[in-house]
């Protein structure tokens, strides 16, 4: 029989402030120091800058509490549906076992060697909310919380300092196989167009060795997204020191709480590797609320699907210049046929 812990080492509060209110304030401080970052261009408007900052802001907070939502969802519906027992709970229950024939439900007394199915009537403990919440373990709502809210942040920091394995573009630089060669065809390492000290393009540059198109990151980086996942397997751990869950169902609500937080994570952000450290842009004001059978997105470009007002007034720089295209385009054709 295991011990009912009464101080538990992780508490319900601590856990909110460290699934909910760290990562939080970590987003947005991230936000507002590092949007929108090196790329900006001298002389950008502030209005431009906050709007940004404002909108990685909001992104950021609704990818957290979505994955918190979720895995509150699932973790207390699955806990009142299944109703598995703690390891604790007959220290909880203190059962009253002198006496457990009158406390047995149904079948035949006898028929299991003194083995009783009875009722929580039979503890002596009489706080029911205690006893209650023994028939909770599946699945572990702290691992599923810690976990949720502790990957979200691992993925936010690994975005936004660019901590990712190093990867190779699904697209080649060049049909040149040599690509893979220890050094490129001229003797050097750097290939025929590069040097040590030039940086490269895929679009100027005919030939990139493959080992020179990706980098690991610094090391030191590696331990943004690490602490938050320490973070998370501690506080799993304390709930079977504690005696308050199994091992599957700590395992399960890690699992759980992992899968929604990725999940979270990508519906608001571009892909870590690739994605530059973005979320997604907002959706198109004709489409915020749905978009409806046939239509393949929530963006539509609004220089290709022009206004109604612009239509009427003539106003519309986008179709103007696909005219002059068009015009240009007739009159060489006609000039060469002549």
């Amino acid at each position: 029989m295991f011990p009912y812990v009464e101080h538990e080492k992780i508490s319900t509060t601590v856990l909110f402030i460290v699934s909910l209110v760290a990562p939080a304030v970590i987003i947005f401080f991230i936000v507002m120091i590092l949007v929108p970052g090196p790329t900006a261009p001298k002389g950008t408007p502030k209005s431009l800058i906050l709007k940004r900052k404002l909108w990685e802001w909001n992104v950021g907070w609704l990818g957290l509490a979505l994955a918190l939502a979720l895995s509150f969802f699932f973790t207390q519906g699955m806990k009142n549906m299944f109703g598995k027992p703690r390891p604790d709970l007959l220290s909880r229950c203190n059962p009253n076992t002198e006496n457990q024939a009158d406390y047995a439900l149904g079948g035949y007394p006898r028929a299991l060697n003194g083995l009783y199915l009875v009722s929580s009537t039979i503890c002596r403990n009489k706080d029911m909310a205690k006893i209650d919440d023994g028939f909770s373990s599946f699945p572990s709502g702290h691992s599923s919380y810690s976990w949720a809210g502790m990957t979200y942040l691992a993925l936010f920091l690994a975005s936004k300092f660019s901590v990712a394995i190093p990867f190779l573009l699904p697209f080649p630089y060049s049909n040149n196989s040599s690509a893979a060669n220890a050094y490129s065809g001229d003797g050097s390492a750097y290939g025929p167009s590069q040097s040590p000290t030039k940086e490269f393009s895929i679009v100027n540059d005919s030939h990139v060795p493959l080992r020179k198109q990706a980098a690991a990151p610094p090391t030191y980086l590696l331990i943004l997204p690490l602490i938050p996942i320490c973070a998370a397997i501690y506080i799993s751990s304390t709930r079977y020191s504690d005696f308050r869950h199994h091992g599957f169902d700590i395992i399960f609500g890690s699992l759980m709480g992992l899968l929604i937080a990725y999940t979270s994570f990508r519906l608001y952000h571009l892909p870590i590797r690739r994605g530059g450290g973005w979320s997604w842009a907002p959706r198109s004001p004709s489409r915020a609320f749905g978009v409806g059978v046939g239509r393949t997105g929530y963006v539509i470009n609004e220089d290709a699907h022009p206004r109604k007002d612009d239509l009427e007034s003539g106003k519309y720089p986008a179709m103007e210049s696909s005219d002059a295209g068009l015009r240009d385009g007739m009159s060489s054709s006609q000039t060469q046929r002549v």
